[in-house]
């Protein structure tokens, strides 16, 4: 497939390019952080948190499934959560409280689409076009994307925790590409971070950015 040519599959990023919080993370986390009797900055938090997540090792677990997968999941986040209420000028987290966070995260009436999503993905597929989700998440991505209607779009949702793999590693894309039946250079992805120029890049994928608000 040459440049000027259409492609067979898009495989798209999910959390800033699908889909986004209600609420900010540092205001979440202070806000229940606030019921364990822990009080912080939200704005302090939020800083914390970013740091926390830029500095992270990947968010994947090879091997793993089932109970273990979810605990080494809940782990991740119990470590992001911790440092961000401590780089706020708290104490860490302690277990009830990342627990209330996992599963608050896992509701989808905490999360919105963004309002082009919706009528852009019916249009790709109409055209015909195979629709993967390649994201740096773990396994409560499917159900989210399930509970807020666009699940029916999409052929398979490719997480990291689960591929054991996160971008900007091209593993996930190229497991997306199999999925699909395609090869790297009748796809794009459509993705909004450098991680997402960057694995896309290493699986010979072409990449479009998205700049949300």
């Amino acid at each position: 497939m040459t440049a000027g040519q259409r492609p067979l599959g898009l495989l798209l990023d999910a959390m800033g390019t699908l889909i986004g919080l209600r609420e900010p993370v540092g205001l979440t986390y202070a806000r229940l952080a606030a019921r364990h009797g822990i009080g912080v900055a939200s704005e302090a938090v939020e800083q914390a948190f970013r740091a926390s997540y830029r500095q992270a090792p990947p968010l994947a677990f090879p091997g793993l499934s089932g109970a273990n997968l979810e605990r080494a999941e809940v782990n991740w986040w119990g470590d992001r959560i911790s440092e961000s209420l401590v780089g706020a000028g708290g104490s860490p987290a302690p277990e009830a409280l990342v627990r209330e966070l996992f599963t608050h995260f896992a509701d989808p009436l905490r999360w919105q689409v963004y309002g082009d999503v919706p009528d852009q993905l019916e249009r790709w597929h109409t055209r015909g076009l195979g629709l993967a989700v390649v994201s740096n998440f773990d396994s409560r991505l499917p159900g989210l994307l399930e509970h807020l209607g666009l699940a029916r779009w999409l052929q398979v949702v490719v997480v990291s925790s689960v591929a054991g793999a996160a971008k900007p590693d091209p593993a996930p894309f190229r497991l997306a590409l199999d999925s699909l039946g395609l090869n790297p250079e009748q796809a794009w992805h459509v993705g909004d971070s450098p991680e997402d120029v960057q694995g896309a890049a290493a699986a010979g994928v072409r990449c479009l950015l998205v700049r949300r608000p």
